[in-house]
């Protein structure tokens, strides 16, 4: 052998040997699979698919873990080239191997048109890396709201439970807890779409972020953290724990009210949505972070029960009110399921032109269906202790809608039953639930029909509140109209319209409310605006009837102001059926 031969074989030794202790797997084969050569590493790392060392076709060996491998070979036709790199092969565990999976990043390249070459490596770390990652980002991204970019409400639970555990001392800084709730999210969703709606969130949150920068760079300057968070779909929470003093507070939730009442423009729109909010100070604030945050809520409730658009400052006996309502809500759910509820009918008579003392009025004109609840325990339950709780809960819809069928049900009875002795209108409160409910005209369509209801012996009455401020629920009211029922304006003195809007309202009767009826006798303020309603009501082609007459001298008021109809305690009481039915039969009041 010469020298050359010497020195070719030598290096020919030194590479072989280098391929077989270089740290990554190589694997030689036939294009069938067929093994020619194999390092030490490769056979390491195959050792999961193959413990019973059986290597001599690569594709049979990971067929379970990677069946692809032999078409992905076969359907490769160029001479030489990446058949496929960095395939990513978890490898399957047995007895006595590790119960981490471990995973093979594996390329494939054709040498020439007779050898495969396999490159694999060990990339179980890589993928755990990876893995972590990729957990750490998503768990960053969920603790951040999509819509606003804000922390959620792990944040500031967060937050909220290590300003909570700081020492107690005289040293620490107050802190306040603001809960928010959007007064008018839900009608803006209805109107103008919810698009629109998540465009007033973003913007609210925008805002929410501006104004308190704004503060902690000109009034505070301490560097503290003010978290602010998106807890829900329409609720946020600031959490404010640099207070000098707790009546600080007072300042940052007005400014923070003012900024957030303003329009918020939307494509087209100037949309109004202002927030209702509840704070609890250090000084109130017990158990740990939620409980804190379900206290700071409850008093936005008592905001938005007071009219929204305002804050409230937590008092432990709202606490006690919001444990009443949570019975309230549980056992009137209950109530409605086991038929607790009940409907009586209060008289509206026609006024004529005697002393109602003595009997002159039109017993038939019409009844009013109002609810009452036989509570098993408490007896019988009047509207003002549950009606409120119904609105808060989303029950109301269905209070409605059993008041309405049971009325319209027994009004049907007497048409049968009393002939010409039987009310002849029957007048129904609606909801701002109802009346937003997809598909009510339908329904209240299809209940006529079911009882033989006659359209036009039925009234609808909506609060001047709701009438007058909502442009879906006028559209509704027209829809209504149209089945050939009539619509009253209920409480009317005590919302938002007034007798120069009164032509825009699709309404056939104005109730004049109690609160200026009481005083007829006893103020003239009343009494000219009483007259000024019956007035222009006529002249639109209106009916009038004054709600809660208690004495003579307050019928003959209205009636000398020519209201049409009068409703009170001194014509009678809200009766039963059966009860009305007597009344009806009783020439003489009760």
């Amino acid at each position: 052998m010469s020298g050359t031969d010497l020195h070719t074989a030598s290096e020919y030794e030194a590479l072989v040997q280098f391929l077989y202790l270089v740290p990554v797997g190589l694997v030689q084969t036939t294009l069938d699979g067929e093994v020619v050569l194999l390092n030490a590493m490769s056979a390491r790392l195959l050792l999961p698919v193959s413990p019973d060392g059986n290597l001599d076709n690569l594709f049979a060996a990971l067929a379970e873990v990677a069946p692809s491998l032999r078409a992905l070979a076969q359907a490769f036709t160029p001479a030489t080239g990446v058949i496929c790199e960095s395939l990513r092969i978890p490898l399957q565990t047995g007895p006595g191997l590790s119960a981490q999976p471990q995973v093979l990043s594996f390329s494939l390249f054709k040498l020439d048109p007779t050898r495969l070459m396999a490159v694999l490596n060990d990339a179980t770390l890589d993928v755990q890396r990876e893995q972590q990652g990729l957990a750490r980002r998503l768990n960053a991204a969920a603790r951040v709201d999509n819509l606003t970019r804000m922390p959620n409400r792990s944040v500031a639970l967060e937050h909220l439970q290590r300003v909570l555990a700081r020492n107690a001392g005289e040293a620490v800084p107050e802190f306040a807890v603001l809960f928010m709730n959007c007064d008018r999210l839900k009608q803006i969703n209805d109107t103008v779409g919810h698009a629109a709606g998540d465009g007033v969130l973003a913007l609210l949150a925008d805002r929410l972020r501006a104004t308190l920068r704004s503060r902690s760079r000109f009034d505070q300057g301490n560097g503290s953290e003010l978290v602010a968070a998106r807890i829900g779909g329409d609720e946020f929470v600031v959490l404010v724990d640099d207070l000098a003093q707790a009546d600080d507070v007072h300042a940052v939730a007005q400014r923070l009210l003012d900024v957030l009442a303003k329009p918020y423009g939307i494509g087209p729109h100037q949309l109004h949505c202002s927030v209702s909010m509840g704070i609890v100070l250090r000084a109130q604030a017990s158990g740990d972070a939620d409980a804190v945050l379900q206290s700071a809520s409850i008093a936005m409730v008592e905001a938005k029960r007071a009219g929204g658009a305002r804050y409230v400052v937590f008092e432990p006996a709202m606490q006690v009110r919001a444990a009443r309502r949570a019975v309230i809500e549980a056992e009137l759910r209950r109530a409605l399921d086991q038929a607790q509820l009940f409907v009586v009918y209060q008289p509206v008579v026609g006024l004529l032109g005697a002393e109602p003392t003595e009997g002159a009025v039109d017993r038939t004109s019409g009844v009013e269906a109002l609810v009452r609840w036989h509570h098993p325990a408490r007896g019988v339950v009047l509207p003002y202790e549950f009606i409120g709780v119904a609105e808060e809960c989303g029950l109301i819809g269905a209070l409605g809608d059993f008041v309405l069928a049971a009325a319209c049900r027994q009004f049907v009875q007497w048409q049968a039953a009393l002939g010409p002795q039987a009310p002849r209108l029957l007048a129904v409160n609606v909801s701002r639930a109802q009346l937003h409910q997809p598909g009510w005209v339908v329904y209240v369509q299809e209940l006529l029909h079911s009882t033989g209801m006659d359209a036009a012996q039925l009234q609808l009455e909506v609060t001047e509140s709701l009438a007058a401020q909502d442009e879906n629920v006028q559209a509704r009211l027209h829809e209504l109209k149209a089945l050939g029922l009539t619509l009253a304006l209920d409480d009317f003195g005590t919302g938002y319209s007034s007798l120069a809007s009164l032509h825009l309202l699709p309404v056939d009767t104005v109730k004049i409310d109690r609160s200026f009826v009481c005083q007829a006798d006893t103020s003239q303020h009343h009494r000219v605006l009483i007259e000024a309603t019956v007035r222009v009501a006529h002249s639109l082609g209106m009916a009038t009837v004054a709600e809660g007459i208690e004495t003579p001298a307050q019928a003959a008021v209205v009636r000398e102001l020519q209201c049409d109809k009068g409703q009170g305690y001194i014509f009678s009481r809200p009766r039963t059926a059966d009860g009305l039915v007597q009344w009806l039969r009783t020439p003489v009041d009760d």
